[in-house]
């Protein structure tokens, strides 16, 4: 089986080429080279920006090609073009944000997804045009491929080596001393992929030559906001007190959920969390157990020493913010 790889080695990426590694695939990755170039030695790699340097895949085959990084609509509809005839099919990584409207208490693959509103740019990189971004690459994709594209939408990915910071803000508070500020919103849903599970998915999508579009988030039963917090503390041994407050409070303080308190989201948002996984269950989507992705993290973080280790810019509450809200809220 012969693989293309669009996207780097940061953190999903590098899954996927060691799943496809282990089964002994042929596996080409196709990047700019900047971050961890040393990964993989053995594996072909073709450097390149995607934006003007796609013609470096020209006359070459693949069985397959898995897009983990196509952020902008003009650079899928260029990149399927540039491989229609010469891969089998296109898996492209889209994001449970194309949703239209997040307010559902349940969200399947046929739910409207978002367009852009009238002034939007597709090529402005913000926030608010991600998910419209995410559903017009997607329908690049299919309209190129048809029934030979593969649409794959995770929510939040997390484990080893996740960049954003945001699942693993939770492991690293708890590793940390003093009181631990959490919303008071304990039935509060929450879906999350570990990317090994997502990695390992993608690369038998693609050996099974399955099609179609599938929400990718676990696990299989629902899981409870107070769950995963439960579940940090305890697997990192923890003896931190938990202090629940109120969404009003946080709020009215400024508080961003999702970004500055990661899981977190308003009630009105909680569709995002319940999405509909049967689809990808049926084939084969699969999900180890929460307790092991939290111990991964820990062990990975552990090693760079997490505790003076900021979160990127704007994700979780810095030490001193948390200390100042639990401190308000006391005065009250």
């Amino acid at each position: 089986m012969k693989l293309l790889l669009i996207g780097g080695t940061t953190f999903l990426g590098r899954h996927v080429v060691q799943y496809a590694q282990e089964k002994s695939w042929e596996v080409t990755m196709f990047n700019r080279g900047r971050t961890n170039p040393e990964l993989f030695p053995e594996v072909e790699k073709i450097r390149g920006d995607r934006d003007r340097d796609i013609h470096l895949l020209k006359g070459r085959n693949w069985d397959a090609v898995i897009d983990t990084c196509g952020y902008f609509p003009q650079q899928v509809e260029k990149s399927a073009r540039a491989l229609v005839d010469h891969v089998g099919q296109y898996i492209f990584v889209s994001s449970a944000s194309v949703y239209s409207d997040l307010s559902p208490s349940k969200i399947n693959e046929d739910t409207a997804t978002a367009h852009l509103d009238v002034g939007q740019n597709p090529n402005d990189n913000t926030p608010e045009t991600y998910g419209a971004r995410k559903a017009l690459g997607e329908r690049e994709v299919l309209a190129v491929f048809q029934e030979r594209g593969v649409i794959v939408r995770p929510g939040l990915i997390v484990g080893p080596y996740d960049p954003s910071g945001r699942f693993t803000y939770w492991v690293e508070r708890f590793l940390a001393d003093g009181k631990v500020l959490v919303p008071a919103v304990p039935d509060a849903p929450v879906q999350i992929i570990d990317a090994r599970d997502l990695a390992e998915w993608l690369v038998k999508l693609a050996a099974n030559q399955m099609t179609g579009i599938f929400n990718a988030v676990g696990p299989k039963e629902p899981l409870r906001f107070a769950e995963v917090i439960d579940k940090c503390a305890e697997v990192t041994n923890s003896n931190n007190e938990i202090v629940g407050v109120a969404e009003e409070f946080l709020l009215a303080n400024g508080v961003c959920p999702w970004m500055q308190i990661p899981l977190w989201l308003p009630r009105e948002l909680w569709g995002m969390c319940r999405l509909d996984i049967r689809k990808a269950i049926s084939c084969g989507l699969e999900f180890m157990p929460l307790r092991t992705t939290i111990a991964d993290t820990m062990n990975w973080i552990s090693k760079d020493n997490p505790v003076a280790r900021p979160s990127p810019p704007g994700v979780g509450l810095t030490r001193q913010r948390e200390k100042e809200l639990l401190e308000k809220l006391s005065e009250r």
